[in-house]
């Protein structure tokens, strides 16, 4: 069964949330503050955390950054009352993979839980087809059609990376400190060059495409 730990200092949210989630088959463990959901989730092993931003001990940053330092995978959502675009940038920026705004409709929320336990499903294999596209982590090739193109180390790794999570929107600033590691030259125009070359690239794929969020990033799209 997926485990899920909920992170939500205001009690009647924490317990409606995970009512919820129970109800819709998952397995929950409750938290209410940011101190007590890092050493759960130190000491357990979760398919995903669902974290408030503003709590007593440790906030949700905080929480996610740690996290992160420990597993890279493991898919995080803000749910917070926090609807300004630096609280959002900042989550993004640390690694979370989707950010919902308080109050919210649990249905909603259920169906973005299902859409990111299957993006990360899809990350844990070494192989992704998407339409007339085939990518293989393990011999570090790229087709379409059966053919295969010529992608540099960083080209292939960027792009596995956004297909690995269908809409998920990576900023410039997450992209530059994962695949350049803040490198002294690079630039977010260094990434949006990169971005045009994959682009052009994988151009006759029929099963995606790599959009621009204006402010913010890329992601990937399926069709």
């Amino acid at each position: 069964m997926i485990k899920i730990l909920v992170v939500e200092d205001e009690y009647d949210l924490n317990r409606f949330v995970c009512l919820s989630l129970r109800e819709a088959g998952y397995e929950v463990t409750s938290s209410q503050n940011g101190e007590d959901a890092l050493n759960k989730a130190i000491e357990n092993k979760y398919d995903l955390i669902l974290t408030d931003i503003m709590m007593p001990k440790m906030d949700g940053f905080d929480l996610a950054e740690n996290i992160r330092m420990n597993d890279e995978k493991i898919p995080i959502i803000f749910m917070s009352a926090k609807d300004d675009k630096s609280s959002k940038l900042l989550g993004y920026k640390i690694g979370i993979d989707d950010y919902i705004v308080k109050p919210f409709d649990m249905d909603v929320l259920i169906m973005k839980i299902n859409a990111i336990l299957k993006r990360a499903n899809i990350e844990s294999q070494r192989e992704i087809v998407i339409g007339n596209l085939r990518i293989n982590t393990e011999q570090r090739s790229c087709e379409i059609n059966g053919e295969e193109i010529s992608l540099t180390v960083r080209e292939f790794d960027i792009l596995f990376k956004l297909l690995s999570y269908p809409k998920k929107t990576f900023t410039r600033s997450a992209l530059m400190e994962e695949f350049w590691d803040y490198d002294s030259s690079a630039t977010s125009r260094t990434v949006d060059v990169y971005m045009a070359k994959i682009r052009e690239k994988t151009s006759p794929c029929d099963g995606f495409e790599i959009q621009t969020v204006h402010g913010l990033g890329y992601k990937a799209v399926l069709k």
